[in-house]
């Protein structure tokens, strides 16, 4: 069965998905909401009529609202007359039609004519039950969804219990008596004027906002619309303020639940973009916060009137006086896509070829953020800003181009080289990746993407194609490391001369040195540290004048790694595996006792809030994704990159609030909790309370290197209790974002928009950290119970102050990633949560966590570091896997030279 989401069309289907965070009604087809339109189809002038209607389509209405009722007009004719116009123009058709009217008559006569889905605007039951069902009984016939008015026999209701009994009345009678779907039911619970100066008028926005709230969470798959421009009424001739009060409601009506409004979708402010003292009074109004609020907004209104609004705004707008080059270097340096087809347009039409614009003053513009990025006076986050406005430039200038292209039989850009770039086989994280492809293509470098999950063979066929300069390996998990020595292995057995970029999480210098150079004598492995060097990697690589001398640098440098790194190696002192055992954590389990779980076995938990999960946000590492390097809160601080960390912070809460609003991301998880007991390094998990039967085993490896003084060589098997001394118990979890940031980020591609796209996946790895911790938290006070007196905030957990670690399979503790594959068997964690495991063992989606629970209160995190040959083959012995396959998955921490494997690396 499909899912309950609201389903219109025009020409085109229109679904209200959760990815949508607000419909915009476009509200100016409307006679008694617009005057201009009302004048034109009073004197029949309908091509103009039809311009209105196209304007705002195009500046983003989803649905028309179009509405004949005037006293001098023949609403039902001009209705039909109207809609007939519109189905022939197929750039407005294209959006769904709201018919509205107070005559049924008018609706009726609409109805019948309407292209697709429409939605009726309105009924009600002011004349009563009986008649509010027979028009709901027709509009389920003629397939169409309805808004429905709080209205009824004793009039449109005010307060928020009104607006709340009206509609829980209506819906049952729509869902239960005429069969109408819920989710075609729009509820319009009555936007009333604020600042009015009467003072029982104070609260009809709260009211509005409250009732909003109850009705989403009570009356399943509904919606709630209203007409935002009845807010206002009392500013009426200020269109500033009016603006500023619609932004500031709609903030508020949408995070209650509000997904749809009548508005004039090119006239909306944006919230944050509000003269600061103007807001404030706006909210105070529209929040009944304070007895004086409507004299304080009147007070500030009058520096708005007239052009003060209009003045105020544009008081940064000096630029556009500038000569067209010198503009769009403002908008690249600055991020601005405002302006930016009208100005690139300009260009063209001065330039002697399309090309020209390119090569000459957006060039130029990209060449000043490359030097204010090297100089440090520019950061990442607003490098990637400017590559969307010059895509959007380019966007504008292609079809041209394409044409030019087509007569000439070929194009004569040059561009400064062809970079491919992929995240190898069995990985799936590409933020990194494609911050980098980003910020080379700014740099006139053409980028081929290949995207994740490439295996070598289609990395070293398309370099071929397409004649490349240079290849880009990109990975975050650990067998990443080991597929990039086999794409270089190829590379080398194909006879490939090209430069080979490694890059990602995991990588390092001395791992580049190595484990890759080594296996790539016929080109050069180069390991680049972060976006801001890779220019400067691939500049020199590809200069005919600079490339001899810094590969042979690089060889140089490579080769003194590699030997000093084998120095240090071999300098340090590990025990063999029975003497590390030997100096295990000497635990006291005398007396020892733990909470028995609420449940054993999984369970799935859905009662996600995305509100609640924010709360829990870590920021530090999101800035590190941006390259910032800092603290939060401190880094907003920062001497140097604090202008920019806060305008990437300003930016990252917007969209995190639409996120939230428009209810992007679903998150899911599983969590389970079972019987436990070490076993050697070995932790095993039993059925149940008697343990008598062997469920699995979480198969552990230990610390080898020669510790100092009385430090233990550490297993996270030491922090279970042994088997036959008392009851203990682990659990495990997943937990993912969902699955819906790739289709989300694909869109913001696909509209030049790489900014936004790299956000979503920054704020969606960010999600799931956050609910990595939220559910810990849970664990430690509910469903486990152990920790039930905790007391910490949100902020506070980011220390980890608390009982109990949360260790994950491939990371320091536990470096085997096929480890997941027990406890996601353990989890169903595929069908229970949507988290696949790759052949590499990375999770997808990529924004997912999973890891195992231990309560014990001296567990701490640490790394296993690097593990010997006798190791090896015990633990593979333990897990039943051969010591070649064992070699494969541990090959980063082997502290001896591995064997080959038969087959290709993982």
């Amino acid at each position: 069965m499909p899912e309950r989401q609201l389903r219109l069309s025009g020409l085109e289907p229109f679904i209200l998905t959760p990815d949508i965070p607000f419909v915009n009604v476009g509200e100016r087809t409307n006679v008694t909401g617009s005057a201009r339109f009302r004048k034109l189809v009073t004197n029949r002038d309908y091509a103009a009529a039809l311009e209105v209607a196209r304007d705002q389509v195009e500046n983003g209405a989803q649905i028309i609202d179009i509405n004949m009722d005037e006293g001098l007009i023949d609403s039902k004719a001009a209705m039909v007359e109207f809609l007939n116009l519109v189905a022939a123009e197929p750039d407005i058709a294209r959006v769904p039609v709201m018919i509205d009217s107070s005559k049924w008559e008018v609706i009726e006569a609409g109805l019948q004519c309407v292209q697709g889905k429409p939605v009726v605007n309105s009924i009600s039951m002011k004349e009563g039950e009986e008649q509010f069902r027979h028009h709901a009984e027709l509009c389920l016939a003629y397939g169409a969804a309805v808004v429905v008015m709080a209205f009824d026999e004793q009039g449109q209701a005010d307060t928020c219990a009104r607006k709340i009994e009206i509609c829980t009345r209506a819906y049952k009678i729509l869902t239960e008596e005429v069969g109408f779907p819920p989710e075609d039911i729009i509820f319009d619970p009555n936007i009333f004027a604020v600042a009015t100066g009467i003072e029982e008028h104070n609260n009809y926005g709260v009211d509005f906002i409250e009732a909003t709230r109850w009705i989403r969470q009570n009356l399943p798959y509904c919606h709630i619309s209203g007409g935002v421009s009845n807010l206002s009424f009392s500013f009426r001739g200020n269109e500033p303020v009016r603006e500023a009060m619609h932004a500031v409601f709609l903030y508020h009506a949408i995070q209650a639940g509000m997904d749809m409004g009548i508005v004039n979708a090119g006239q909306l402010a944006v919230y944050d973009q509000i003269d600061p003292d103007l807001r404030e009074a706006c909210e105070d109004v529209v929040l009944n916060r304070r007895e004086d609020a409507t004299e304080r907004l009147l007070e500030i209104a009058e520096r708005f009137k007239g052009d003060g609004g209009t003045k105020a705004r544009e008081k940064d707008l000096s630029w556009r006086e500038w000569t067209v080059a010198k503009r769009l270097e403002h908008a690249l340096v600055n991020g601005i896509t405002e302006y930016i087809e009208a100005d690139t347009e300009e260009a063209r039409l001065q330039a002697e070829r399309p090309l020209h614009v390119i090569e000459g003053p957006l060039m130029a513009g990209m060449n000043v953020v490359g030097d204010l990025f090297g100089a440090g006076k520019m950061f990442l986050p607003q490098v990637v800003k400017s590559a969307r406005v010059m895509k959007q430039a380019v966007a504008v200038l292609l079809p041209y181009m394409e044409e030019e292209k087509a007569a000439n039989g070929g194009s004569d850009r040059q561009s400064a080289g062809k970079i491919l770039m992929a995240t190898v086989k069995g990985d799936v994280h590409d933020i990194g990746k494609n911050i980098v492809g980003v910020v080379l293509a700014c740099n006139n470098y053409e980028v081929i993407d290949l995207g994740v999950m490439v295996p070598a063979q289609k990395i070293l066929e398309v370099a071929r194609e397409e004649k490349v300069d240079v290849i880009g390996l990109s990975g975050l998990i650990t067998p990443s490391l080991d597929e990039m020595v086999h794409v270089a292995t190829e590379m080398e057995r194909e006879g490939f001369h090209l430069p080979l970029l490694i890059g990602g999480a995991t990588t390092s210098r001395i791992h580049t040195a190595v484990k890759i150079a080594p296996r790539y004598h016929q080109g050069q492995a180069v390991y680049v540290t972060d976006a801001s060097r890779a220019v400067g990697v691939v500049s020199s690589l590809l200069s005919p004048t600079q490339q001899a001398a810094y590969i042979d640098n690089i060889r140089a440098e490579y080769v003194d790694v590699a030997e000093k790194h084998e120095r240090a190696e071999a300098a340090k002192q590990r025990l063999p595996l029975a003497a590390a055992r030997a100096n295990a954590l000497k635990v006291d389990w005398t007396g020892y006792r733990v909470n028995a779980p609420q449940f054993l076995g999984s369970r799935v938990i859905e009662d996600w809030d995305l509100a609640e999960i924010a709360r829990y946000i870590d920021w530090t590492p999101f800035f590190q994704t941006w390259e910032l390097k800092g603290v939060y809160p401190r880094i907003l601080d920062d001497e140097k990159q604090g202008e920019a960390a806060r305008s990437l912070f300003n930016e990252a809460q917007e969209m995190l609030a639409r996120i939230i609003e428009g209810k992007w991301f679903r998150p899911r998880a599983v969590v389970g909790f079972w019987p436990a007991n070490t076993v050697g390094d070995d932790v095993r998990l039993y059925t149940g309370e008697d343990r008598a039967e062997h469920l699995a085993t979480f198969h552990m490896l230990r610390q080898q290197v020669t510790k100092r003084g009385d430090r233990p060589n550490v297993c996270l098997s030491d922090f279970v209790a042994p088997e036959g001394v008392t009851p203990d118990y682990v659990g495990g979890f997943v937990v993912t974002a969902g699955p819906e940031e790739n289709e989300i980020s694909a869109r913001f591609e696909r509209a030049n928009d790489d900014y936004s796209s790299i956000m979503v996946k920054a704020l969606a790895d960010r999600i799931a950290e956050a609910m990595a911790e939220m559910l810990h938290e849970r664990v430690r006070k509910d469903l486990w119970g152990y920790g039930a007196d905790e007391t910490f905030e949100p902020q506070e957990l980011i220390g980890e102050p608390y009982r109990g670690i949360r260790p994950a399979p491939g990371y320091p503790a536990q470096p085997d990633h096929t480890e997941k594959l027990t406890l996601f068997k353990l989890l169903d964690a595929e069908a229970t949560t949507g988290v696949t495991l790759t052949e590499s063992m990375a999770m997808w989606p990529g924004s997912s966590v999973s890891g195992i629970y231990i309560g014990h209160p001296d567990a701490y995190y640490f790394g296993v570091a690097k593990v010997e040959e006798d190791q090896a083959r015990d633990y593979a012995a333990r897990k039943g896997m051969s010591l070649e396959e064992t070699e494969r998955w541990l090959a980063p921490i082997l502290n001896y030279t591995r064997k080959e494997p038969a087959s290709d690396a993982a």
